[in-house]
């Protein structure tokens, strides 16, 4: 009698550790006007302008990014110990990018051509952003080159 009311108890609290985990907390952000976001950022000095989505007539704010391609630099013969290392510390760099709100994604391609990947940094100004590219290990050993563009896209949307 006592095992069953033991056993009880445990499935109880399982079901009830279960339905925890099943209902999500979902956050509400706090929801700005399009002339409260687009004043923030301007005054933050970035670049921005508007159109209206036809389809749905909700304005929507574009914002300039800058791509930074990573192209095969002139340095690309140190021994694999030296180059694993260079990648740790890329990868650490690109991460301290991402957690500090400079860049919004960045990636490898998958192809072995000369551009070797993109970051796309969410800076006021290129001279910013060609900054923090040029802070990474790879670049500063000369295993990666930088070219960075202006490149325009709709504030907040997300990738699919």
């Amino acid at each position: 009698m006592v095992k069953i009311g033991l056993l009880s108890l445990l499935l109880w609290a399982c079901k009830e550790k279960e339905a925890e985990k099943e209902v999500p907390v979902l956050k509400k952000e706090n929801s700005k006007t399009v002339s409260e976001l687009q004043a923030e950022l301007k005054e933050a000095g970035y670049l921005t302008m508007n159109y209206v989505d036809e389809k749905t007539r909700d304005t929507v704010i574009m914002q300039q990014y800058f791509i930074a391609f990573l192209k095969s630099g002139p340095n690309r013969d140190q021994p694999k110990e030296v180059a694993d290392s260079l990648q740790n510390l890329h990868l650490e760099h690109l991460g301290r990018m991402y957690e500090l709100g400079y860049a919004d994604i960045s990636g490898p391609f998958g192809d072995d051509g000369e551009i070797r990947g993109i970051t796309i940094y969410n800076t006021p100004t290129q001279q910013m952003a060609d900054s923090l590219a040029n802070l990474d290990p790879m670049v500063q050993a000369g295993r990666l080159q930088i070219e960075i563009h202006p490149w325009w896209a709709a504030k907040g949307f997300p990738l699919r």
